[in-house]
């Protein structure tokens, strides 16, 4: 019988499921290739939905703040992409299918967001674009990416749920992750995560400073945040918190960007 050929390397003969099997090495610290980024989402529903209403003077503000910080624009899908969900679903399609179509919305906004900040040297980026943004920061550019994260057709379904786990506040977070980013804002309508739902019940009160653990108890039934930005907070490397902010106010975006909160904090711990 042939003798087997084995690469010799530190997990050499390891089957890499094994638990604690990096507890006996030291860990290397993972590379930030963007240290310096800001990664801004904007939500669809909640911002570019409204049109130029909003969107008209928050580009203005975003394309300003440009000048000093280095930052990265990741739209969210919207109204549309409600639309083909509820579709899709009556149809039946799979949940991978459902992420394919919701995808192609936010790659839509993706397209007039960055023709909107053409004038701050805004430009659309496609995700495995990512690699190249030192580069593209060193040259004066205003990246704009969508936030539909790469799962496509893979996407695993929910147990009892069709609709994409995994959809564009988790795209940014996950980009966020990835880059070493400085900081993770998702832009939204509201002034933050609301124990309730504000706009069905005014007085639901608004959360300003809430730890991952202390947000999962809650057990909330709505929020306006994605469940799964929070359940990947929990083991993030880089990005140990995540703040929400209200797009629609003036001055919100770079209170965040300076490390202030203008809406919410959620932290891993």
């Amino acid at each position: 019988m042939a003798k087997r050929l084995e690469l010799k390397s530190r997990l050499q003969g390891e089957t890499l499921v094994r638990k604690g099997m990096l507890k006996k090495r030291k860990l290397q610290d993972q590379i930030r290739i963007a240290p310096d980024i800001n990664i801004l989402k904007i939500g669809g529903h909640g911002v570019i939905d409204y049109g130029r209403e909003v969107m008209h003077p928050l580009c203005a503000e975003i394309g300003a703040l440009s000048k000093k910080n280095k930052m990265l624009v990741v739209t969210g899908g919207g109204g549309r992409v409600r639309h083909i969900m509820d579709i899709g679903i009556d149809l039946g399609m799979p949940t991978g299918v459902l992420a394919e179509l919701a995808a192609k919305i936010s790659e839509q906004n993706a397209i007039m967001v960055s023709i909107l900040l053409s004038e701050y040297n805004g430009t659309r980026i496609h995700t495995g674009d990512l690699l190249e943004l030192p580069m593209l920061l060193k040259l004066g550019i205003l990246p704009v990416t969508h936030g539909t994260p790469p799962y496509g057709l893979y996407e695993h379904p929910a147990r009892h749920e069709m609709i994409p786990p995994h959809r564009t506040d988790t795209g940014a977070f996950l980009m966020a992750e990835v880059l070493g980013a400085k900081s993770c804002i998702i832009g939204k309508n509201v002034d933050g995560l609301y124990t309730e739902d504000p706009f069905k019940n005014p007085d639901a009160e608004l959360i300003r400073d809430i730890t991952v653990k202390e947000l999962i108890k809650m057990n909330l039934p709505d929020m306006v945040l994605e469940p799964m930005v929070v359940n990947l907070l929990q083991e993030s490397v880089h990005i140990r918190e995540v703040r929400i902010t209200n797009c629609h106010t003036r001055g919100n975006i770079e209170k965040a960007i300076n490390g202030k909160n203008p809406g919410t904090i959620i932290r891993a711990e």
